[in-house]
């Protein structure tokens, strides 16, 4: 489980076949070998490490729902290790489990912040709220508007220095987890409607 507060923003050194090599520094401290680590929001375990990098597994699967099959050599990844007993919450909860992707739209000035708008599809629209959290490239963003094909987010300057996500142009691919809490709702109103349609039947 992780934040969405991304600790450090590393480079792909290789990536090849199933293998993804990223150079990175902050994250190594108190890792270990097999331990759970955030790259763009994908939940990864680490296979191999040095004093300045980490070596993953990359499924076929993890490949298929995400953008780290395009990712390239010497590309920024956000970087999360997984929280621990005293981790403070600072963003929401983050399964690490991308869904799919989506498409960043569009960078707009406001003030100091950035608006980001990204397009995805209504089925994984549909489990994102006004002022709800979603997760982008493992960044734990709150949702400020909305409509039937994107959704938009504000970043703060520091979001803006301390991610991924500036260096990205117009029609990237963006790495997307959904509100949990949200799938939890509708599966239960589901199951419950389910229940009662059988018992008046």
């Amino acid at each position: 489980m992780f934040t969405g507060i991304v600790e450090e923003v590393g480079r792909v050194r290789r990536t090849e076949g199933g293998e993804l090599v990223i150079e990175c520094h902050t994250i190594l401290d108190g890792s270990q070998l097999g331990d759970s680590i955030a790259v763009n929001g994908v939940d990864l375990t680490v296979r191999a490490m040095d004093h300045e990098s980490m070596t993953f597994d990359v499924m076929p699967e993890t490949f298929r729902r995400s953008n780290l099959a395009d990712v390239q050599e010497g590309e920024a990844v956000n970087l999360e290790r997984s929280v621990t007993a005293a981790t403070r919450l600072s963003g929401h909860i983050v399964r690490g489990v991308v869904e799919t992707t989506c498409r960043l739209h569009s960078f707009t000035p406001e003030g100091d912040a950035i608006i980001a708008r990204f397009e995805t599809d209504a089925e994984h629209l549909k489990y994102i709220a006004m002022k709800g959290p979603v997760c982008v490239d493992g960044i734990s963003l709150t949702v400020m508007a909305k409509d039937a094909t994107s959704f938009s987010v504000s970043l703060v300057q520091y979001t803006q220095e301390h991610t991924n996500l500036m260096q990205k142009q117009p029609g990237a691919s963006i790495n997307l987890e959904t509100d949990i809490m949200a799938r939890y709702v509708e599966q239960i109103l589901e199951a419950r409607a389910t229940t009662m349609s059988a018992s008046t039947q």
